[in-house]
């Protein structure tokens, strides 16, 4: 079962309670954050790459994988980074006197951005970068004219994730699009097409397929 903890924002002071997202390693099993049952979780601020992501080991095949470190978006706008302890699982035993195998990272979270940028830029975006502004889920892209979020999680994006990403848009006077690796619910994909929000999901080889009308047009050039 995912973990989960109790969770108290400390701008508005609302309770939650935070469940680990799990994600798929390479061997096919799910992998989930531990998390720290003693730690305090605290506001994001100030983002830096090195500090978004967190070293998960797969307790079926050991491999280490490097995934998307566990926050919360409270209602109040607040962005909560989640404590984890350490590195969780152990590794299968090996044969007797067999050479110890190092295995290497699974930068999936990576790959998933990458895929993104890669799409957007096939669109017509050449100078997609990394956003400055902390999203409530997944990682947000931007360039001249477009805002992207990118959830590389095993949660489906949901209503609110959509119209978060529309309404920054707005903001921004800027066209929109999500890439999710999970998928969308129902009512996320009925909000998108009502607002126009182009939803992609992210196939296992990484590569974005449209799942919604806007998404399609955009890939077909009509958009």
């Amino acid at each position: 079962m995912p973990e989960s903890v109790p969770v108290r924002c400390p701008g508005c002071r609302r309770s939650h309670r935070y469940t680990a997202p799990s994600y798929p390693c390479a061997c096919g099993a799910p992998v989930t954050p531990a998390l720290d049952p003693d730690g305090v979780p605290g506001p994001v601020g100030h983002r830096a790459w090195g500090e978004e992501w967190v070293t998960v080991r797969c307790g079926r095949c050991g491999l280490r994988g490097e995934w998307p470190r566990p926050e919360l978006g409270c209602p109040c706008g607040t962005v909560l980074r989640i404590p984890v302890a350490g590195p969780r699982g152990s590794a299968p035993a090996g044969r007797p006197g067999a050479p110890a195998v190092r295995p290497e990272p699974v930068p999936a979270a990576r790959d998933a951005v990458t895929a993104a940028v890669l799409h957007l830029r096939r669109l017509g975006h050449g100078d997609v970068r990394r956003a400055g502004r902390p999203s409530p889920s997944g990682i947000g892209l931007v360039g001249r004219g477009v805002l992207a979020r990118v959830d590389p999680s095993a949660r489906p994006a949901t209503p609110r994730d959509v119209e978060c990403l529309w309404l920054a848009a707005m903001t921004e006077s800027a066209a929109c699009l999500y890439f999710s690796a999970a998928g969308y619910d129902e009512e996320a994909r009925v909000r998108a097409d009502a607002l126009g929000v182009p939803l992609f999901l992210l196939d296992p080889a990484g590569t974005p397929r449209p799942v919604n009308g806007p998404a399609g047009a955009l890939d077909a050039g009509e958009a």
